[in-house]
């Protein structure tokens, strides 16, 4: 593995680039713009592997957390905090932030977008569901294409990015029995 992170921000070439050199085998497919887990069942065609929702959440004290979940994945808004340590209920960040920290917009949330996050400012979680799943589909910081990528090869990635992975399973009750 040879790989150097790029100066950040990073865009969708050097991202490619960067996964490339650090020996991740990856296929990205093109396709008109997706904003929504319906927008991409309808446009998906046949790409294996899972498919993911993206929520750029904060909680009251302004830490921001990535959550890439399997598409389907219930997520509980309210009591998400008790599975990802934040402090009281999340709601959405901010689209200035989301840009600040992860260089992407509304509608191309990625887990790949923690390439952008040098000051660890983003913790990453990851639904245990979708790392049943061989490989993972990613939007490659623009939601006009799908990057699929080996589930090992994410977590490294997300290592590389000097990011810990949190890996939690949405299908527990977080409020307890």
């Amino acid at each position: 593995m040879n790989a150097q992170l790029p100066n950040a921000p990073v865009n969708r070439q050097e991202l490619l680039e960067f996964l490339d050199a650090a020996g991740f085998v990856t296929s990205t497919v093109n396709h008109p713009a997706l904003f929504t887990v319906e927008d991409s069942q309808k446009l998906r065609g046949e790409i294996s592997g899972g498919h993911t929702k993206n929520l750029f959440l904060k909680d009251k004290k302004s830490n921001y957390f990535l959550l890439t979940a399997q598409e389907d994945s219930e997520v509980d808004l309210k009591n998400l905090h008790k599975l990802l340590g934040g402090s009281g209920r999340f709601s959405f960040g901010k689209a200035d932030m989301l840009l600040e920290l992860l260089g992407v917009t509304p509608g191309a949330v990625t887990a790949l977008g923690i390439i952008n996050d040098r000051e660890g400012r983003v913790r990453f979680a990851i639904d245990q569901r979708l790392l049943e799943h061989d490989t993972i589909n990613c939007h490659p910081l623009t939601n006009e294409a799908t990057t699929n990528i080996a589930r090992e090869d994410l977590l490294k990635f997300a290592k590389l990015c000097g990011h810990e992975v949190l890996v939690v399973d949405l299908s527990q009750d977080p409020a307890g029995p």
